[in-house]
């Protein structure tokens, strides 16, 4: 039988319930940050405060909401692939039978995980507020600092709700199958298309991140909605369509093993990769017309043939970096 091909079995009622932990992990991580999200937000508009109609003024704008939103896609999507990628790792490292050993996985990851929300949302504000007084931050600096927590305590937060969730797949071991087991393809991803979502998603992520990070520099109070939006959509799915492909094309059909840590680490490798060469090489375009002394007022092509070269490596290096990372199991 080759290999990615369906094995006929039969799977009980626990290794089917295991066999869904990576979704139910993601729509948990998910789940519980737009409940806490959605809560707090009620708390701030109807609260009895001086400013609190200011406040409602403010959110009231449309364009408040899409950077609001956006902002909070790039967490929830992060939150909902590192999720997946703590169960279905257990899954293909520990086996089906001994993962279905932790009967209460999603309580306890819940429990872990809205703890770490909580703390997001309501204690580490005022930590960061006194960090910034007591250093005296400037605002960009300050806005680094916190984008580099709240990453840290995200990541940390959600490896410590899988880790303690699954602490008894870990510490009981039962005769399993081997990891390579089609079973994993009857109600989960199978791996090629759960490495190309994986990557296509992260790296998407970061391009909204980075997305959000220039639209504050260049238009810190923009009340144009619709140039605000196009501003953040357009890169994000491109960024997104741009990875998916790269990711098809460096992965193969019949894939072993989904392996999603290292679907990350290619999608966080070429995502710097495509933007240090991108960089580099407009810098070197700028330099050439300015020393060649030519004439710089076809600013639209100038601008479509680099959005097209960030295109190519996009495809390009997604595709290699994929292909280096996945070569094991292709």
């Amino acid at each position: 039988m080759t290999q990615g091909e369906s094995i006929p079995m039969t799977v009980n009622s626990s290794d089917e319930r295991a066999l869904r932990l990576p979704r139910d992990f993601a729509l948990i991580a998910v789940g519980l940050d737009l409940a806490m999200f959605v809560v707090s937000t009620v708390v701030l508009l109807t609260r009895f405060t001086p400013d609190v109609e200011q406040i409602r003024d403010a959110y009231a704008q449309p364009g408040v909401w899409i950077t609001l939103l956006a902002g909070l896609a790039v967490p929830w999507t992060l939150a909902a692939v590192l999720a997946w990628s703590h169960a279905r790792h257990a899954l293909e490292r520990l086996g089906v039978a001994n993962v279905a050993l932790a009967h209460d996985a999603r309580l306890r990851f819940a429990t872990v995980w809205a703890l770490v929300v909580a703390f997001s949302y309501y204690g580490l504000p005022p930590l960061l507020f006194k960090i910034k007084t007591l250093f005296m931050l400037g605002m960009g600096a300050a806005m680094l600092l916190q984008s580099v927590v709240q990453l840290a305590v995200l990541v940390l937060g959600l490896w410590l709700a899988a880790r303690l969730a699954l602490s008894r797949s870990r510490s009981r071991e039962v005769p399993v199958r081997a990891p390579e087991d089609a079973a994993l393809e009857l109600v989960d991803a199978p791996p090629r298309r759960a490495v190309v979502w994986l990557i296509a998603a992260v790296f998407a992520s970061m391009q909204l991140w980075s997305g959000l990070a220039v639209s504050n520099w260049l238009f810190p109070s923009d009340d144009n909605a619709l140039r605000l939006l196009l501003t953040l959509a357009l890169p994000w799915l491109a960024a997104f369509a741009l990875s998916f492909w790269g990711a098809w094309l460096g992965t193969r059909t019949g894939m072993s093993l989904a392996r999603p840590f290292r679907g990350v680490a290619a999608s966080v490798s070429a995502f710097v990769l495509v933007q240090v060469m991108s960089l580099v090489i407009a810098i070197a375009w700028f330099f050439l017309a300015y020393t060649s002394s030519m004439r710089m007022s076809n600013a639209l092509g100038a601008t479509v043939a680099l959005a097209l070269v960030y295109a190519a490596l996009v495809v390009a290096l997604t595709s290699a970096i994929a292909r280096r990372f996945y070569r094991r199991y292709l």
